[in-house]
């Protein structure tokens, strides 16, 4: 009998292939953008660490009701990398690049969360919506200093997008699921389930492997 590490694997593998073939069948929006990298978008996200660390989750049931819960939004995936940026051996944050459909096509930005769990930085990476319904990097500066909590929604803490609604809702939620998945596997620590093999890597220089289903985003190196 297949354990269920064994099957969960199975099972996203399937899906990210699942995704990227229906993201290279559907045609790309006028205008669609890559703005970083994914090694230039860790290098934003930790400029002056020293070393970034990479870990992957599998997460259990109890993992996604924790995180499901704490951010009141659902996960669309199982599979959770998060990166550490270490200096002079402390943790000077975390960061999490988010990638998603908004409409019809995908959109994925970077959050940078401190130790305290405080939004430090947010970036869009690419967007491959109509360039009309990109949210302005001024519009992502509310979601600074914010930590998750119940004002930490639209109408709230968050203005909507005019004439963006999906993409507003897509981008606050993207940022509460990530507050969420910090507070809950940073909490947990080595008592969090990885990947085989997946214990923290040294990324130098912040090039590494391409992010699951990240071609189909332009996210590659």
């Amino acid at each position: 009998m297949r354990s269920r590490l064994e099957w969960g694997l199975r099972s996203r593998l399937a899906f990210t292939l699942v995704l990227c073939l229906a993201l290279a069948a559907t045609p790309v929006a006028a205008g669609a953008k890559v703005f970083l990298s994914r090694k230039e978008a860790l290098a934003t996200a930790f400029p002056h660490a020293e070393r970034v660390e990479e870990k992957t989750w599998l997460l259990e049931e109890a993992q996604v009701v924790a995180i499901e819960e704490r951010a009141r939004e659902r996960l669309e995936s199982k599979l959770v990398t998060v990166y550490t940026g270490i200096r002079d051996g402390e943790v000077v944050g975390y960061a999490l690049i988010d990638i998603h459909t908004v409409r019809t096509q995908p959109e994925a930005f970077l959050v940078v969360v401190d130790p305290q769990g405080t939004v430090r930085d947010l970036r869009m990476v690419a967007f491959y919506e109509p360039q009309e319904y990109l949210p302005s990097q001024r519009w992502l500066e509310q979601f600074r200093d914010e930590k998750l909590s119940r004002e930490l929604h639209l109408q709230r803490k968050i203005h909507v997008i005019a004439g963006s609604t999906l993409s507003s809702r897509a981008v606050t939620g993207g940022v509460r699921r990530a507050l969420a998945m910090i507070e809950v596997l940073m909490g947990e620590g080595a008592a969090s389930r990885k990947l085989p093999g997946a214990a923290s890597r040294k990324l130098p220089g912040a090039a590494s492997r391409p992010l699951p289903g990240a071609e189909a985003a332009g996210l590659g190196r």
